[in-house]
């Protein structure tokens, strides 16, 4: 088999580095916007960079993983498709809902595969917790209480593209909370700060947030997030339900100290990133593509699922600025009324 990888920067790096070592991947063709950076990940890996994305095609690939700036992701999963190719992609497919619909109606017109990279779906933990759900561990599901706290603010130029805190980080925590609980949300409100650091106002953007959602069996979730975690990088999920409690991402690296005289010592080494905190994670999702690819399994993330979680994030970004909840269903329909 033999993959384009398109995006050869800090995660198109570390997917280029685990489908190169992948048994069933005979080879690889990079290409990026900046091609010496294609030409020296290619000679590292002992594979070949393309100049441009033209040779991906020319060349002949069998499958397509996409991971650039999300500004070009929406017309490369459509090139892909109309090629016929299959196509993993990192989130999101692109940031407004009516290029996302976009997108996601030319894979499905052409009938191609569309895998999307919310890797959390692949964390053991989080996997866990939706076993807990799914078997009534935990009986009725009453409260999720889920964060992203980053320990660092993203480089300026990358905050100017991202498209926010909801949209960029805590869109893993939106499309993870669906995933768990297997409930839809039906109702948001976000509010946020952004007393911090210049840029984020500059960008229009909060360095912190806080989201109340309802579920649509009537269970409440709270998402909060922020770019400023000084103690190291947190992410968790809560669920507490009439019979019992568990969390996901508590261990001896979460960084956080307890103020009882019994409690557990602050984390030696605490989390610095997600690259870190979910290495396992991004492995496994490029190997179930690779599965996907060979028709070994069936799609973990389709693009459908990924509009489920934006629809959330865009829902917050309209209720911080409008002061009201919003519903995800109401946007959507706005959006599809508009292509029509």
């Amino acid at each position: 088999m033999r993959i384009g990888v398109i995006g050869t920067g800090r995660i198109g790096t570390i997917h280029a580095h685990t489908l190169s070592r992948h048994r069933e991947v005979g080879s690889l063709i990079l290409t990026d916007v900046d091609p010496a950076r294609a030409q020296a990940l290619a000679h590292r890996l002992g594979e070949t960079a393309a100049p441009g994305v033209d040779e991906i095609y020319t060349w002949g690939v069998d499958a397509v993983v996409i991971t650039t700036a999300t500004a070009a992701h929406a017309d490369l999963i459509a090139r892909a498709a109309r090629a016929g190719l299959p196509v993993f992609c990192e989130k999101p497919i692109a940031l407004d809902i009516g290029g996302t619909l976009q997108a996601i109606t030319e894979v499905e017109t052409a009938g191609t595969v569309l895998q999307m990279g919310f890797q959390r779906r692949f964390d053991k933990g989080y996997a866990g917790a939706r076993e807990a759900v799914r078997t009534g561990r935990l009986g009725r599901l009453h409260t999720i209480r889920a964060m992203t706290s980053d320990a660092e603010p993203p480089d300026p130029g990358h905050l100017a593209q991202s498209g926010g805190l909801y949209r960029d980080s805590l869109i893993h925590d939106f499309d993870i909370l669906r995933w768990v609980t297997g409930r839809e949300v039906v109702d948001v409100y976000a509010t946020g700060s952004d007393a911090g650091p210049l840029m984020f106002r500059e960008a229009g953007d909060v360095d912190t947030g806080a989201v109340l959602l309802t579920l649509d069996d009537g269970a409440l979730a709270t998402v909060t997030g922020t770019r400023l975690n000084g103690a190291g990088y947190d992410v968790r999920m809560e669920l507490a339900g009439e019979r019992d409690q568990i969390v996901v991402g508590l261990d001896d690296r979460t960084p956080i100290a307890s103020t009882e005289p019994t409690g557990p010592p602050a984390a030696d080494k605490p989390w610095t990133g997600f690259l870190e905190r979910f290495g396992p994670a991004y492995e496994a999702e490029l190997v179930a593509f690779v599965e996907v690819v060979r028709g070994e399994r069936a799609n973990p993330c389709d693009g459908r699922e990924a509009l489920r979680a934006l629809l959330i994030a865009e829902a917050c970004e309209r209720s911080r600025r409008e002061r009201r909840p919003v519903r995800p269903a109401e946007l959507l329909s706005s959006a599809q009324e508009a292509l029509t």
